[in-house]
């Protein structure tokens, strides 16, 4: 029980000491700059506390859980020998992981709510919302694509940077051809498809698939698939807004 409670406060003291230059630069500007007081300090301070146990909390929850099972699936995986069910695996982790993604839903859903009152879609809720959903399944769709890619990368050992170099010029070509109003939410969406979810089981796929194929370097080979999930998302998200 003792060391229990001595790693609790452990990972309090931590998440305390991550978060405190946000909390410096909050109160440098609010005070110093601005020369204003802290507004419902009391409720901020609640707000600071939540989120100081859920952080602790969250990476207890990846040290414990996420990491172990992505890792472990990948090496099960990896030793069955088939190649069709590894990359199937990593579409349906890609897929699932993105399409549930917190940061994604609320982007989709202001994306639509502002499409629609700038008149590029109906300012209708029904509209709204399968704009919303069509933004989140090309999104989650291209994650998944973009770990299948990734996986394959990982199998036969190309170099990463040259994925990623070709990736962002087709980004480049596809923006000069995609209508204006998309450009903005396509490039965002590269960003929140990496978020609280996906990042932490896509990590341990990577690194664990590294892990167990003879011949790869985890650290060489095992990190990258975030930067794949990161790109694809752009180039899809482009697409979609060309064709709709």
């Amino acid at each position: 029980m003792e060391a229990v409670l001595r790693g609790l406060v452990r990972l309090l003291l931590d998440s305390m000491r991550d978060l405190a230059p946000i909390v410096l630069v909050i109160a440098f500007f609010q005070i110093v700059v601005l020369q204003q007081p802290i507004p419902d300090l009391d409720r901020i301070i609640t707000g600071l506390v939540f989120v100081i146990v859920g952080l602790a909390l969250f990476v207890q929850g990846l040290e414990y859980g996420l990491f172990p099972l992505g890792e472990a699936m990948a090496d099960a995986f990896a030793r069955k020998g088939s190649l069709f069910w590894l990359l199937s695996f990593a579409f349906c982790l890609g897929f699932g992981t993105t399409v549930a993604e917190p940061a994604l839903i609320a982007v989709a859903a202001e994306a639509a709510e502002v499409a629609g009152q700038a008149g590029v879609i109906e300012d209708t809720a029904g509209v709204q919302e399968d704009y919303a959903m069509g933004l989140r399944i090309t999104v989650a769709l291209s994650v998944g694509v973009a770990l299948v890619l990734g996986v394959f990368r990982i199998i036969k050992g190309w170099p990463v940077h040259y994925l990623i170099i070709s990736g962002y010029a087709i980004v480049v070509v596809l923006t000069m051809f995609a209508p204006d109003e998309i450009v903005g939410i396509a490039y965002d969406s590269g960003g929140v498809t990496t978020s609280t979810i996906t990042v932490p089981l896509v990590t341990a796929l990577g690194v664990g698939l590294a892990s167990a194929i003879k011949g790869r370097n985890p650290l060489l080979d095992g990190f990258g698939l975030i930067a794949f999930a990161s790109l694809t998302p752009m180039i899809f998200v482009l697409i979609y807004g060309m064709v709709i």
